[in-house]
């Protein structure tokens, strides 16, 4: 029943054209209740099936304008609808330009912008959010102060809407590193508006990306792959084949943690359809300067951590020891994160000795990284260790470690 009146609850909303914060506000104005007390996230929990409306029920049918019993229908089997971004988008848009502005910018801080941009990206292959949150913080506020308090051509204008939307796709990264996932979330929400405005779709896809990753790793499961397939769709066929293979390696991730069989055979197909899209790339196939580090090594890696979070250690081992023997040492926190499965994949396997070994390097690597995400893993293998807790090399492990 209650995914009934979720999918009845978003057909008529979008029937109406409504984004879920329209459909927040009509609800709480039928309900005659000042404040939000329905916000635009619970209008998400009722349509996914996480809750009921309950007591919601009758102002939002009066919201929609229909009898209640149409909330309650059962649904007829159908194609779903293609998911989009609309729904993503931040209900205020903070990147309006004031009435009042005071310079006038060109083309060369377009250029300074872009450098720091670059910079932050290179600086987030070896350092961790924790590092980097501050200074990623502070371009992005600058940015958005740049683009709503000057004047500038129109190609000034749409090239800054780009770096804005660049510069929020990796804060939010660096910002989700440092377990500040609310504040990632704003952010990924103001650059996906930045690249949407400037009709930068690549860009777009790849923000929502990142976003859907996110909700994915944060118990948001089928938000996250609404998300993740809305960035595929969106895009296009047009996108650059390396954008591509990144929102089908997302889409395979998302469909990994929403669980079941059915996800997991959908993970493995978008894998497939990952790596064929990637060998469409070639020398004269231009793509994004952020897409640099998207290559086959890359999807190596999605592909074993998909197999390790399928429980198919003799796939996944193998995967991850061939990434991991040409890996740069530099690039700590992903050399921690990718240990990190494969001592997952080797308790899978029943091998708790090496397991408890790379467990180790794990926390060792760790210990100098300030990275959520690494903490969050290290957290993962001790508890999947648990099971192993009679063998000694990680009965010594645990004894140390159990804190963490």
């Amino acid at each position: 029943m209650g995914s009934s009146i979720g999918a009845n609850i978003r057909r008529l909303r979008e029937e109406r054209g409504w984004s879920q914060a329209r459909l927040a506000r009509e609800v709480c104005k039928a309900a005659g209740v000042i404040g939000d007390p329905v916000g635009r996230q619970e209008i998400s929990r009722w349509e996914t099936g996480k809750r009921t409306p309950r007591e919601w029920l009758s102002f939002l049918a009066a919201a929609l304008g229909v009898p209640v019993d149409v909330l309650r229908a059962p649904q007829n089997p159908a194609e779903p609808p293609l998911p989009t971004l609309g729904d993503f988008l931040p209900e205020e848009d903070p990147l309006s330009p004031l009435e009042a502005r005071t310079g006038r910018i060109g083309m060369s801080t377009v250029d300074d912008l872009q450098q720091r941009v670059h910079g932050l990206r290179l600086a987030d292959d070896v350092l961790a959010g924790g590092d980097l949150i501050r200074p990623a913080l502070r371009d992005l506020r600058r940015a958005v102060k740049l683009y709503r308090e000057n004047t500038y051509g129109s190609e000034v204008g749409r090239q800054l809407l780009r770096q804005i939307g660049e510069l929020a796709q990796i804060a939010g990264w660096i910002a989700s590193d440092a377990g500040q996932h609310e504040e990632a979330e704003r952010i990924y929400r103001l650059g996906i508006s930045a690249a949407r405005q400037t009709e930068d779709h690549t860009l777009a896809g790849n923000i929502a990306g990142s976003l859907a990753y996110q909700l994915s790793n944060t118990g948001r499961e089928s938000e996250g792959l609404t998300l993740a397939q809305a960035a595929l769709n969106d895009a296009g066929s047009e996108a650059p084949p390396k954008a591509r293979a990144l929102y089908l390696d997302r889409v395979a991730w998302a469909h990994t943690k929403a669980g079941g069989v059915e996800n997991g055979q959908q993970a493995m197909r978008a894998l497939g359809e990952a790596g064929q899209a990637l060998s469409e790339d070639s020398p004269g196939t231009e793509s994004p300067a952020y897409l640099y580090w998207v290559d086959a090594g890359e999807l190596r890696v999605m592909e074993s951590r998909v197999y390790t979070e399928l429980h198919r250690p003799l796939r996944a081992v193998p995967l991850l020891r061939e990434v991991l023997s040409g890996y740069d040492a530099t690039h700590t926190r992903e050399l921690a994160l990718y240990l990190s499965w494969l001592a997952v994949a080797l308790a899978d396997a029943n091998e708790p000795e090496e397991a408890a070994a790379i467990a180790e390097r794990v926390i060792s690597l760790g210990s100098d990284t300030l990275s959520e995400r690494v903490a969050q893993r290290v957290r993962v293998i001790l508890g999947r260790l648990q099971q192993y807790a009679d063998v000694p090399e990680v009965s010594a492990l645990l004894a140390e470690h159990q804190a963490a």
